[in-house]
């Protein structure tokens, strides 16, 4: 039997936008289930550049984007929402007062409405083509984002990819654990500060880096892994001793179930009522990057301003024939969740 789970929304996509989605809602004293493809919150603020500035944040004039999601997850955990993670939202049925959607976990959620958050589809990591590469992810040794950092205190650690995730991580892991940073060449696409503190860091003895290497394979005993087999252009192989492969090597974008929905695609975004954020089957509400409208940003800021116009069109939904009376925050406060 399914797990269901009855509440007000359901939000698909736990980035920034979705997590100040819960807040909204938790104000208007509306419950929220969040599903997210991911196995952590944060959508690309977490998978992509955790330990970037962002500038264009209200009263921040720099914040780390995984400082904003751990302010963006503190303002919404006030209204205990249910996190559902490493999952993706497979099907979506009209209900009698609302709908029930299925998960890919086999969860069945029956809400009043659904707020889709999901970025620019829904992410999924890029995985290397690696013998036995599912056990080792199920063991957790073959990860592709870092939820908590202290979780490698101590560890052996190999991180592949040229780009900024890896570059930051290799950066901020290099004090808690051992380090060794896997590039097929010397130049990394990371920004060029990042990349010349990792330089400087493998000067100093305090990165391993295997240059000019890509990774070959995986040993251990098939769920815990204990080292990673690297190998040259020209076939010759190494093995390092290691207790998580960290592979960052972009993530795969696409819109998935979503897109059979009939929710009125616009080039892979959903066209959405400007004044309410619903698209064309009602209940159901688009928001930040995935939905679009005459004269949309997409901008973080913009999703925000979103969540708040669709958390309103939604609450007489959840509560019919009941008067909203707007207070600004500052006069009601948060509410119990």
């Amino acid at each position: 039997m399914p797990t269901t789970i009855e509440t007000d929304v359901a939000i698909i996509g736990a980035g920034p936008v979705g997590l100040f989605a819960v807040f909204e809602c938790g104000m208007l004293k509306m419950r929220c289930v969040v599903v997210d493809a991911l196995e952590a919150i944060g959508g690309q603020c977490t998978a992509l550049y955790p330990e970037k500035p962002i500038f264009d944040i209200p009263a921040h004039p720099s914040i780390d984007a995984q400082d904003l999601v751990r302010q963006l997850e503190a303002q919404a955990a006030p209204f205990d929402p249910v996190m559902l993670l490493g999952r993706r939202v497979e099907t979506l049925a009209p209900a009698e007062g609302g709908f029930v959607l299925g998960t890919s976990g086999g969860e069945e959620l029956r809400v009043r409405a659904v707020i889709i958050a999901a970025g620019a589809g829904a992410f999924g990591p890029n995985r290397p083509p690696l013998d036995g590469l599912a056990g080792y992810e199920a063991g957790g040794g073959v990860r592709y984002l870092v939820a908590r950092r202290d979780e490698f205190a101590g560890k052996r650690v190999v991180i592949a990819g040229g780009g900024d995730s890896a570059v930051d991580w290799a950066l901020s892991l290099k004090d808690i654990a051992k380090v060794t940073v896997v590039h097929r060449r010397p130049k990394f696409r990371a920004a060029p500060e990042s990349a010349a503190r990792l330089e400087a860091a493998a000067a100093a003895g305090e990165i391993e880096m295997a240059i000019p290497y890509q990774l070959h394979g995986l040993e251990g005993d098939g769920a815990t892994l204990t080292g990673v087999v690297l190998a040259t252009l020209k076939g010759e192989t190494r093995t390092v001793p290691a207790d998580h492969l960290l592979a960052f090597f972009g993530l795969s974008m696409e819109l998935g179930p979503i897109a059979t929905w009939g929710l009125g695609l616009d080039r892979h975004h959903i066209a959405v009522t400007p004044a309410t954020c619903e698209t064309t089957l009602p209940g159901v509400f688009a928001i930040g990057d995935i939905a679009t409208y005459p004269g949309k940003l997409k901008l973080i800021l913009q999703g925000f301003s979103e969540a708040a116009m669709a958390a309103h069109a939604i609450h007489p939904r959840v509560f019919p024939g009941e008067a909203l009376h707007f207070e600004y925050s500052t006069t009601k406060g948060v509410p119990a969740g």
